[in-house]
């Protein structure tokens, strides 16, 4: 065990250190953290399964969970190993469109349930949209600290996938009425589209041109 050690702190002096030891601190407690927490979305989503009613979000809860287990199983082995895991990170396709509903209409106020039979779809969903937006916002943390390039590229190219989840969730809800999405006024909305202007990188590249001559 000894040897071992040396060897290891004899690596880190030559830079030549073992795939598997190609960690560093922050990346390592981040990434557990990433781990963790997708074990804890997908046990969620396994004990939301029960009280969906909608076969329509019953789809949507299968296929991501799917999508997710096998997603932790590409992150778990290039994290253990610091190579290209077996199966790359692959890319979630939504079955929904992309098509918002705008405005607000009466509805009844929320409220916490005191039940878990008085789970609707509505509060499954919310539940599962909730699940997933805190997913991306660690998986980007944690991608930022790893040093890893292996596991970096793994957690960067699986952001996308947490954020196509979220939309396609916030869909089913817009289209059912649980998730309604209000706008401004419209000359609020022209002033707000029309505050910003485009740069001229070509003139700009050109000035700084004329400056060195």
């Amino acid at each position: 065990m000894q040897n071992q050690q040396g060897q290891i702190h004899q690596n880190m002096h030559t830079g030549n250190i073992p795939q598997q030891m190609n960690h560093g601190g922050h990346e390592v407690l981040d990434v557990s953290e990433v781990l963790t927490g997708a074990i804890g979305v997908m046990d969620q989503y396994t004990m939301l399964r029960q009280h969906v009613q909608d076969q329509e979000l019953m789809d949507i809860l299968d296929r991501q969970l799917q999508f997710m287990q096998q997603e932790y199983n590409t992150t778990v082995e290039c994290f253990k190993t610091g190579q290209d895991p077996a199966v790359p990170t692959q890319s979630y396709k939504m079955n929904q469109n992309n098509d918002f509903i705008y405005g607000l209409t009466p509805s009844q106020p929320k409220k916490p349930v005191q039940s878990p039979t008085e789970l609707t779809d509505a509060c499954v969903s919310s539940m599962m949209l909730g699940a997933v937006k805190s997913t991306a916002t660690m998986k980007t943390m944690a991608a930022l600290e790893t040093t890893n390039p292996v596991v970096r590229r793994v957690l960067a190219d699986s952001i996308p996938n947490c954020i196509e989840m979220a939309y396609e969730i916030s869909l089913y809800q817009n289209k059912h009425h649980y998730y309604q999405v209000p706008q401004f006024a419209s000359q609020d909305m022209q002033q707000m589209l029309n505050g910003y202007a485009p740069v001229n990188g070509q003139q700009q590249m050109q000035m700084q041109n004329n400056m060195t001559h």
